[in-house]
């Protein structure tokens, strides 16, 4: 009987399975990118996940997030803890903290490839500072609008925060599904050939291009 990974072991070829459950991935955020990139990384066979993130799950989370109406008011993390245990079994290291100076060390230090998917400059400046300093490899990902971005830090220049409410723009939840899955392969391109590529892509127009470094 084929096993939950039948499909992507098929793909990837013999190995590959074993060499993504073997690496140990920190995703950094549990919102509209993180929540569905670690759904998406566990659903690809990565069994090694440590996700961080502070919030609660909100009204405004539902369309755009993971989680679900009747989550509401839960922790982020905890319900996507769970949430991953029931679909695929494994059980990821959840961290219920803010990333700050004073725990950023700790948290990150043998986290595997960092992946910032914060949505605000000063995480993802922190981010980046501490995986230079740990030399741990980050992909960053984010969006905005009609733009979404995945780029390996040595590219990677942190945004200036839009004005306003950082929870208040407009954001197409396909602009969010498409930047996950270009995010996914492109970390596994990583984990299994030690390819690093950055890619930029445009919804409206359906424009996918690889960055030049």
């Amino acid at each position: 009987m084929a096993d939950k990974f039948h499909h992507e072991a098929i793909y990837r070829g013999d190995g590959a399975l074993e060499k993504i459950g073997a690496q140990r991935v920190t995703i950094c955020g549990a919102g509209a990118l993180g929540s569905h990139l670690a759904d998406n990384l566990a659903r690809q066979g990565f069994k090694d996940l440590r996700v961080i993130d502070r919030d609660r799950i909100e009204e405004q989370n539902v369309g755009t997030q993971l989680y679900g109406e009747s989550e509401i008011g839960a922790w982020k993390v905890e319900v996507l803890r769970q949430r991953l245990f029931r679909a695929t079994g494994i059980e990821i290291d959840a961290h219920r903290k803010d990333l700050t100076d004073r725990t950023a060390k700790g948290l990150l230090q043998d986290g595997g490839i960092l992946i910032d998917a914060f949505d605000n400059s000063a995480s993802r400046r922190l981010v980046q500072e501490h995986a230079r300093a740990l030399t741990l490899n980050c992909l960053h990902v984010g969006l905005f609008a009609d733009y979404g971005e995945v780029i390996w830090d040595e590219s990677y220049r942190v945004p200036n925060d839009v004005p306003g409410d950082v929870c208040d723009y407009p954001l197409a939840r396909n602009l969010i599904l498409l930047t996950v899955g270009v995010a996914s392969e492109v970390l596994l391109r990583f984990v299994l050939s030690d390819v690093r590529e950055s890619i930029s892509l445009t919804l409206r127009d359906f424009c996918i291009g690889r960055l030049e470094s």
